[in-house]
């Protein structure tokens, strides 16, 4: 069989790696692709970007699966544009798909559901947003309204810091249309892990937990990016609190999708921030596979995730499971200079052969470009250096080693990936 993969990130790399480690599977195209899906022989780039010219491409090629990566496309409504015309596709519809492209839509929607998380306001005025951030006693954070490619949230330490971002995504048009709308909601504490669930419109699969590092510097120090690193499983999410999470939030959220006339079908993501007490609260909901948390979470899965897709796509989750290896995985993501900002392009990369070398280590392309023979530096972030070890250190240990034999003018890393599961083991 023939299996779509659209998007060109680390996450799309890692989905179509897995997918083509399936036996049924001839070949899968990424659309449109990096340098990484152009290398490996078992895929292909295909150079698509819209709806239309993907719809008619997995027509032509009589493509029997696509999955989703980004949210771009499912905001834009490639699922129903699939669906339309009779071809097999896992992600939410385009209303399903407004629990991550409208904040305030998901915040609606949790306090109608009962689902747990910040005391929170909309905006479009930017006196009404100064007045409720001058109204709360603690730190706030203050998001757009539709999506911005990670970029859209501001963590305010200080109060005027939250009324400098009000003014830069409203009065300031930062983050263009997406920021006519902004939320703001009362900074939540406690330790932040990324739950990601299969759901099939009525029944859920969750996927092993994992921790994501949004900070660009070590310690957490630095602007928030999209993701500088990942490791799976993540320590924090313990028995008691993955039923929990479970019980409270992806439960109610799938049967409220189903109350509200959408179900919800494709990869749910919940980001959840854990207090002391071990009480999870929702940060925000994606409707896709979180990046870089995917690449972990894929070099663990040993199922074949051409079976599980195709359950969720016929509504039988209920009755599969997916199998992991017992041991964690950990990614390293390499950003190119002046990223989360305006990073540059063109770098030439060295090292990936050697890199790629190691034991129990993936390299994962997510921003590069083929110029020749040579690989190039085509966005923020670049790479994504995944390792699998007995333990998190291990992965850790592995990863990193890896990561010394990659180099580009510029390259930025975090040294400590992996620090809070390293504090709570000891």
């Amino acid at each position: 069989m023939k299996i779509l993969v659209v998007g060109g990130g680390g996450r799309e790399h890692a989905l179509a790696w897995k997918l083509a480690q399936s036996p049924r599977v001839a070949k899968v195209f990424v659309a449109p692709g990096n340098a990484g899906t152009a290398l490996d022989p078992a895929l292909a780039n295909v150079p698509f970007d819209s709806v239309p010219a993907l719809v008619e491409f997995a027509r032509t090629e009589s493509i029997r699966l696509t999955v989703v990566g980004p949210e771009a496309p499912l905001a834009e409504g490639i699922v129903d544009a699939f669906r339309a015309v009779g071809l097999p596709i896992f992600g939410p519809t385009q209303a399903a798909a407004q629990l991550e492209s409208s904040k305030r839509f998901a915040k609606e929607f949790m306090r109608r559901h009962g689902i747990p998380t910040a005391d929170w306001g909309s905006f479009d005025d930017a006196r009404e947003a100064h007045c409720w951030i001058d109204s709360r006693e603690g730190r706030v954070v203050v998001k757009v309204d539709g999506l911005a490619a990670g970029k859209g949230v501001v963590v305010a330490e200080t109060t005027a810091d939250a009324h400098a971002a009000v003014d830069a995504m409203l009065s300031g048009n930062a983050v263009g249309s997406a920021g006519a709308r902004v939320v703001v909601e009362d900074c939540l504490e406690g330790e932040e892990a990324s739950f990601i669930v299969m759901a099939d419109g009525a029944h859920v699969l969750p996927l092993a937990s994992s921790q994501d590092h949004k900070r660009l510097g070590d310690a957490d120090a630095g602007p928030n990016t999209g993701g500088m690193g990942a490791y799976s499983p993540a320590p924090v999410v313990t028995p008691a609190v993955h039923a929990r999470i479970m019980r409270e939030i992806i439960q109610p959220a799938v049967a409220g999708m189903v109350a509200e006339g959408t179900p919800y079908t494709g990869f749910l993501y919940a980001g959840v921030m854990i207090d002391a007490a071990g009480n999870p609260r929702v940060l925000e909901f994606n409707c896709r596979l979180g990046d870089p948390e995917t690449q972990p979470i894929m070099v663990r899965l040993t199922s074949d995730l051409v079976a599980l897709l195709e359950h969720a796509i016929t509504g039988t989750l209920d009755t599969v499971a997916a199998e992991w290896d017992r041991r964690a995985a950990l990614t390293v993501v390499l950003a190119a200079a002046g990223y989360p900002g305006a990073p540059r392009k063109g770098d030439a990369i060295s090292g990936l052969p050697a890199a790629a070398a190691h034991p129990d280590v993936v390299v994962f392309h997510a921003a590069t470009a083929r110029d020749g023979d040579l690989v190039r530096t085509a966005g923020g972030r670049v790479l994504g250096v995944t390792a699998i070890g007995d333990s998190i250190r291990q992965a850790q240990r592995a990863a990193y080693a890896a990561v010394a034999s990659i180099h580009f003018d510029g390259m930025q890393y975090r040294s400590d990936i992996g620090h809070r599961a390293l504090a709570r083991r000891g």
